[in-house]
């Protein structure tokens, strides 16, 4: 069989990697074409773009490079076109991704989605358009399948494939090679996309020197280069370590995390953090207006109460993120109930299996017969 997957930033493509790897298990036979990235590539599958290419965040952002974007869709039908897909995946990324159902849809192919776009969040009129489009859709988070079906639309629940690549409880797996200074690591994840880094990485190197008995080190994105890292970190004592987040997390006592798919990764490691955001002040005038959700990370929205504290906009000032980070590192009671929050969290996400359970499901909507095993 061929798939076309299509994944635009840095979790889509180690989900993206996970779901080719079983895919490839039960079907040998598999031609897997994709936009993604490395870990993708990896895996077997044809790169046609990298999604260092596609990642625009914020409004703004999104107006300023339409041009690009319109090219790559461009780009996107003729390549699809020519490879004939026996089924198009859609992994989130929705602005693009929904345009690529769409033309998919009309040309007759077959069309999935994994991982859901945040319509819970805003832009709910998206659920009509999906319902359409979309063959099957299949989430990841648990409250999504109730969600989709007040729009009478059966969505299967697969649970998040995060806790495939992550064990519980976890094993602190950093080595000698990874860390060498003997003081306890605060972890910086400040995001994937350049926008987002240069907004929020300055503010948590601020909170450097006020806590000299700890070692700053700064978690680098995938496909984006050192030098772009040494631009915005300046003098501070930080170090940078590229492709090895999760060592860094098996390490970390605390982390001052972006929100998205790395708030709910830290927290699985069982690690104290904070959610730090902040966009440019016209994108979140408007998000403030259409997006509709209490809080913006993750491990909150599955919990529907904040379990972390989130610094968001004009809150991620320097002197709230040293108050915020002194308590998640000194306050036993704190600590004591951050763990007990995360063990729940642990629980209501589906268990592992989910790559697995998905490329089943995913095999019997190609190959009607074929019935998905437990």
């Amino acid at each position: 069989m061929k798939y076309y997957i299509i994944a635009g930033e840095a979790s889509g493509d180690l989900h993206g990697s996970n779901l080719i790897r079983e895919l490839r298990l039960l079907d040998p036979d598999a031609r897997v074409r994709c936009w993604g990235g490395d870990l993708m590539r990896a895996q077997g599958a044809e790169l046609v773009k990298h999604y260092k290419d596609l990642a625009f965040m914020g409004f703004l952002e999104v107006v300023k490079h339409l041009p690009t974007i319109l090219g790559n869709l461009k780009t996107c039908k003729k390549d699809m076109l020519a490879f004939k897909p026996d089924l198009v995946i859609l992994i989130d990324y929705p602005g693009f991704n929904l345009r690529v159902a769409e033309f998919a849809h009309n040309e007759g192919f077959k069309v999935c989605y994994y991982i859901s776009p945040q319509v819970w969040a805003w832009k709910k009129s998206r659920v009509y358009t999906i319902r359409r489009l979309v063959d099957k859709m299949f989430v990841i988070l648990p409250f999504e399948k109730e969600f989709y079906e007040k729009y009478n639309y059966t969505v299967d629940f697969v649970g998040h494939p995060l806790l495939d690549v992550i064990e519980r409880p976890v094993e602190k797996m950093i080595s000698p090679t990874v860390v060498t200074n003997e003081k306890p690591v605060i972890a910086l994840l400040p995001g994937s996309r350049k926008q987002e880094i240069q907004r929020v990485l300055p503010v948590m190197l601020e909170v450097i020197p006020l806590f000299p008995d700890y070692h700053f080190m700064v978690a680098g994105a995938p496909g984006l280069e050192a030098s772009f890292y040494k631009s915005v970190i300046g003098n501070s004592e930080v170090d940078i370590l590229f492709g090895k987040t999760y060592e860094l997390l098996g390490k970390a006592a605390a982390a001052l995390v972006t929100s998205g798919t790395a708030s709910l990764e830290t927290a699985l490691f069982q690690v104290p953090q904070l959610i730090c955001y902040k966009g440019s002040a016209v994108s979140y005038a408007i998000a403030r207006r259409i997006v509709k959700v209490s809080y913006i990370g993750l491990p909150n929205l599955v919990m529907d109460r904040p379990i972390i504290k989130e610094l968001i906009q004009d809150q991620l000032t320097t002197e709230n993120l040293a108050t915020e980070l002194r308590a998640i590192l000194e306050d036993p009671a704190r600590q004591k109930q951050i763990q007990k929050d995360y063990n729940q969290l642990w629980d209501r996400l589906g268990g592992k299996g989910a790559s697995r359970r998905t490329a089943k499901k995913i095999l019997a909507l190609i190959k009607p017969s074929t019935q998905p095993a437990s």
